[in-house]
């Protein structure tokens, strides 16, 4: 049986074929994107359960806030130590596979957490397991996806799905405090295990390590420099191991001033945000008589207000300086901090509400522009060296949650705590001005 040709079509007549070779409406990059969203809201599920759970914990077992700011703070150490490793891991077998599996770790440690009756036993499950679990998930997870799957819109896709990862913790804040009122603090963190498995089956379904993997390119890149750079960066990823190419990315970035000023920039970031206000606003405005509920749902406006800011900063990030974005992100935040004490109050009032509005639209505004200067300086390890910095935003996120919570202990007050980190805001503007820029012909082409 002989097979027919196919003829072309004649003019103005349908093409039958022509179905089948019409490129998809939405670029596979974009549903990639959706899923990393998707997959960084569940994993801030529980980063979002320590606020509103210091309290209860304490009431019940009669730990000491120290004792639980320091399980919070060795999480929040391991999320950062972890991200540069997650990196080079999803280089070598892929973020499928990396994301779901953090995903699993993260529903495991929140969900042993209703058996636990020893101090040790919340350091190893909100500390070691949820820590291990969402630092495989941490920015370092957003730009891997950016890198890998566009060129355009770069900027603007990193402050979405920054904005996820920040504001889902902070969204999830209502729902956990209400759960744990209502109910149990038990009830609440089984809450949030579901929350993480739930994501799970999207996560496989939808993302996709490389865009030859669906035959398709780089969103704005060119069919030949999209394979030419997939090839580059899995040689390096095979080169020495997953440790390997990460230990090795710190080394080079070591040499630079440029990455110690980011490192330090973000160890700042981390301590005035994660460190601090997410993890002690809620108690401190309990101290002074507001509702735990009412606490929480300040922090929700500032989750919400949050995607504002970050998406407004990472359009921004693709037309100014990254340097002077990040002066201005810290100096005003440093401002705000300072203003903090006099706000807190036994209800929420109008100048309050100022202040969670601004903080929101400046809590994560630093990634975009931070995560564009690591790609401009470090080109195709910018993802992985990302990573490293965003430990150093984690180890000072990691001592501001610690030291809080003694100082708290020690004088029965956060006052202190306010006015140093408005201090080290005001440092890290003037060490983003002192980052300098990379000459055009000197930067690496970015991966």
């Amino acid at each position: 049986m002989t097979q027919t040709p196919h003829r072309p079509a004649r003019p103005g007549q349908r093409d039958p074929h022509a179905r089948a070779r019409r490129p998809p409406r939405v670029h596979r990059a974009w549903w990639v994107a959706v899923a990393a969203f998707v997959a960084l809201v569940g994993a801030a599920s529980f980063r979002a359960a320590p606020g509103v759970l210091i309290d209860p914990l304490h009431a019940e077992f009669g730990w000491s806030r120290g004792l639980i700011s320091g399980a919070v703070s060795l999480n929040l150490v391991l999320y950062g130590l972890t991200a540069p490793f997650a990196a080079a891991l999803m280089d070598r077998f892929g973020m499928r596979k990396v994301v779901a599996s953090a995903l699993l770790l993260v529903a495991a440690g929140s969900g042993l957490t209703v058996f636990m009756n020893a101090g040790w036993q919340l350091v190893l499950c909100w500390g070691v397991l949820v820590g291990l679990g969402t630092g495989s998930m941490a920015l370092a997870f957003v730009a891997t996806v950016v890198n890998r799957w566009f060129v355009a819109r770069r900027g603007l896709v990193t402050g979405v799905l920054t904005a996820g990862s920040a504001a889902g913790q902070l969204v999830f804040l209502p729902l956990v405090a209400w759960t744990a009122e209502r109910y149990d603090w038990r009830t609440a963190t089984l809450a949030v295990t579901f929350a993480a498995l739930a994501v799970v089956p999207l996560v496989l379904w939808l993302l996709r390590d490389h865009p030859r993997d669906v035959d398709t390119t780089r969103y704005g890149a060119g069919p030949e420099e999209t394979v030419a750079q997939e090839q580059d960066a899995a040689r390096e990823a095979g080169a020495g191991g997953a440790a390997g190419r990460a230990l090795r990315a710190l080394r080079e970035a070591a040499r630079t001033k440029a990455f110690w000023l980011l490192a330090g920039t973000f160890a700042i970031c981390g301590a005035s945000t994660n460190g601090l206000i997410q993890t002690h606003f809620v108690p401190a405005a309990h101290d002074h008589g507001m509702p735990v509920t009412a606490a929480a749902g300040l922090l929700a406006v500032i989750g919400v207000f949050d995607l504002v800011g970050t998406v407004a900063s990472g359009w921004f990030t693709d037309r100014y300086d990254s340097r002077r974005l990040l002066a201005v992100y810290y100096g005003l935040r440093g401002v705000s901090l300072m203003f903090l004490p006099m706000l807190l109050a036994d209800s929420v009032h109008p100048p309050m509400l100022f202040f969670i509005v601004f903080y929101g639209l400046d809590w994560v505004a630093t990634v975009p522009p931070t995560v564009a200067l690591c790609r401009e300086h470090f080109g195709d390890d910018g993802a992985i060296v990302f990573g490293w910095v965003l430990a150093s935003h984690q180890v000072g996120a990691g001592l501001v949650a610690l030291g809080t919570g003694v100082i708290r202990d020690v004088t029965g007050s956060y006052d202190t705590a306010w006015y140093t980190s408005g201090a080290l805001c005001a440092a890290a503007a003037l060490m983003a001005l002192v980052i300098r820029r990379r000459p055009e012909r000197m930067r690496a082409v970015p991966a």
